[in-house]
């Protein structure tokens, strides 16, 4: 077993494990961690705990020390540059006529070196806008290059449900997203309604796929016929939530509606059409 603090860099960031050595840090506590990149400020989200050692993937970083008055008023003051120097930036850029979006800008915590993120369609010639910038800051500078997805979870904002948008609210990850997603769930295919700030699938189509996956297999495609206990008719909607199926029965006065669990309903499931497929192929073998 090994003793482990899990710290975050950012307030909605990966959670990160490192050695506390002999001190004992609680959740919320400002913290100075070694990186690769130096010493940097963490915030404490996970006290001290002992995990098994195959859950680790290398060697842990040790936390330094607790955090000071003097730490807290750094990463204050680096952030109160933040403004400045994003205003710096984008004048560099406009004078060289570089075709880049600049998104957000980060000073390391000794405040040694400065980090643009910026968006460009294509591979940006930034070499002399560098030495620009250099002359400017007298510091190091790095310039990254980032998707769309992770611009906007640097600038956060609303999603068409009006909360957070997940990437920058609760997701330390990107999760994988497909069309076939909403196709399960039964969503409108615009790509208006099922694409987020950044103009890609929305991040919470993903959330309750398993389910809908799940349910989708058991349930009629819309269109199909099937057979009920008022006997045959149409799929006219599915309800994946409740297992109901709204079926359309012809009758001698035209057409009724009524709602069936899935239960009640016979029709060749997906399961049972694959089965099939996989008999004939291996009576053709």
């Amino acid at each position: 077993m090994a003793k482990i603090v899990g710290v975050k860099f950012k307030q909605y960031g990966k959670l990160y494990y490192f050695a506390p050595g002999e001190g004992e840090f609680a959740e919320g506590q400002g913290v100075i961690v070694e990186t690769s990149r130096g010493a940097e400020y963490a915030t404490v989200c996970m006290p001290c705990r002992e995990v098994p050692d195959e859950e680790l993937t290398a060697p842990l970083k040790p936390v330094l020390r607790a955090a000071t008055e003097k730490d807290e008023e750094n990463i204050r003051r680096n952030r109160e540059r933040r403004g400045p120097a994003l205003k710096t930036a984008e004048e560099k850029i406009a004078a060289r006529g570089l075709d880049m979006k600049l998104v957000d800008c980060e000073f390391t915590f000794d405040g040694t070196k400065v980090i643009f993120y910026f968006t460009a369609e294509g591979r940006v010639d930034f070499r002399e806008l560098v030495k620009d910038l250099s002359s400017a800051f007298r510091m190091r500078i790095e310039l990254r290059q980032i998707g769309v997805r992770d611009e906007a979870k640097l600038l956060g904002g609303f999603g068409p449900c009006g909360r957070e948008c997940c990437c920058s609210g609760c997701m330390p990850d990107f999760k994988k997203v497909s069309i076939k997603m909403a196709k399960n769930q039964g969503l409108s295919l615009n790509p208006g309604k099922i694409s987020g700030l950044c103009g890609r699938l929305m991040c919470c189509l993903a959330y309750e796929n398993d389910y809908y996956a799940e349910a989708c297999k058991k349930m009629p495609k819309m269109g199909s016929e099937v057979g009920t206990p008022d006997g045959a008719g149409t799929v006219v909607n599915v309800n994946m939530l409740k297992m109901e199926v709204k079926v359309r029965i012809e009758t001698d006065d035209g057409a009724a509606y009524k709602d069936f669990p899935v239960e009640q309903l016979r029709f060749r499931r997906k399961a049972e059409k694959r089965g099939e497929r996989e008999d004939a192929a291996e009576e053709e073998d």
